[in-house]
């Protein structure tokens, strides 16, 4: 609907600041070496027949001694499940824990893939918050309020989306201990597990599988490294250098209480009663659309209504263009003007 809005006669490019898919930009392009890893496979003959529905034994194994590197056991090559994406670990994932009468605690901003595969399988959502004033962390009360005999699992997404936070390694030890004592699965979710070869030193595997049962959807090999990732973050310097410029950092910290810098997602509050005529995120979206060529994504699609998810994982000048156009819009619709 936001799309079908764009002024098909501005003739300046179009900037999505709304998609979640990094490598669709030269400057965030899959490392030579993991690119050259896949070439190889394909040219040795040696894998095109059928794999097992489970993943290729050698892939498998090399997981498991990965996430070992983390924990005080060994996990073997049938401790492993490998998928065709997150979407289809979270449809195994969620389908293996349905029965009768079963919930599943979903976060709330969150990915929709969660609630869309639930209802397919008759699996109960509930839905806890996660609390902008605290750095987007879990609210742990709610998780305790919701939870009943028949939660089978809670899922976690961590570096968040839509939400950017980065949990802390003490924060992930509350979660897994309140998991611990309601007797609940953890589903981690690692957002950017699907998107890109790379290093991801965030897999929670070391706090939860010492604790609770947990499920990995996504996992990285830290052999693949793509040069000006900041610790697995889609920040370069450059892309930082904006940021500050524009003031998004600074606000990010004051607001959202976040000490180091965020994932490529940030959640941003629209405060109606400083814009003219905006009715509400999605009203925002599409006079955005119209007016400037860009689109960014209404929170409430994420189950936050009247905040937008923006990405600022993008070309470096792409991003400065739609962050003066953001700031242009905003300043035609301020209540000051009128």
């Amino acid at each position: 609907m936001i799309m079908e809005n764009l002024n098909p006669h501005d003739q300046r490019p179009m900037l999505a600041l709304a998609h979640g898919d990094p490598s669709i930009f030269p400057c965030f392009r899959t490392c030579r070496n993991a690119e050259a890893a896949v070439v190889d496979a394909l040219s040795s003959g040696q894998f095109n027949s059928y794999g097992t529905a489970v993943g290729l034994p050698p892939a498998r194994k090399a997981v498991a001694e990965y996430l070992s590197h983390d924990l005080p056991y060994d996990l073997s090559a049938n401790d492993v499940v490998l998928t065709l994406g997150c979407t289809q670990a979270i449809d195994i994932a969620l389908t293996s824990l349905a029965s009768p009468g079963a919930n599943v605690l979903l976060p709330r901003p969150g990915y929709p893939y969660y609630e869309v595969f639930s209802a397919h399988i008759g699996l109960e959502t509930r839905h806890f918050d996660l609390v902008p004033k605290n750095g987007w962390e879990v609210d742990l009360d709610s998780i305790e309020a919701l939870a009943d005999a028949n939660t089978v699992a809670m899922v976690i997404v961590n570096p968040g989306n839509p939400c950017g936070n980065v949990f802390t390694y003490n924060h992930l030890q509350k979660v897994a201990e309140v998991a611990k004592k309601l007797g609940i699965l953890v589903i981690s979710d690692e957002v950017y597990g699907h998107l890109t070869f790379g290093s991801n030193p965030f897999v929670p595997m070391g706090v939860f599988g010492n604790i609770v049962p947990v499920i990995t959807v996504g996992s990285l090999s830290k052999r693949w490294i793509v040069p000006g990732w900041r610790l697995g973050w889609l920040v370069t310097n450059d892309t930082h250098g904006i940021l500050q410029k524009y003031g998004v950092m600074e606000s990010i910290k004051r607001i959202a209480s976040i000490s180091a810098d965020p994932a490529s997602f940030i959640q941003v509050k629209l405060d109606l009663s400083q814009l003219d005529g905006i009715i509400d995120d999605i009203d925002f979206c599409i006079k955005l659309a119209k007016e400037e060529k860009m689109i960014i994504l209404p929170g409430v699609t994420m189950g936050s209504k009247n905040w937008l998810r923006v990405t600022f994982a993008l070309e470096p000048t792409a991003l400065e263009d739609g962050l003066e156009r953001l700031k242009a819009f905003c300043q035609r619709h301020a209540t000051t003007n009128k």
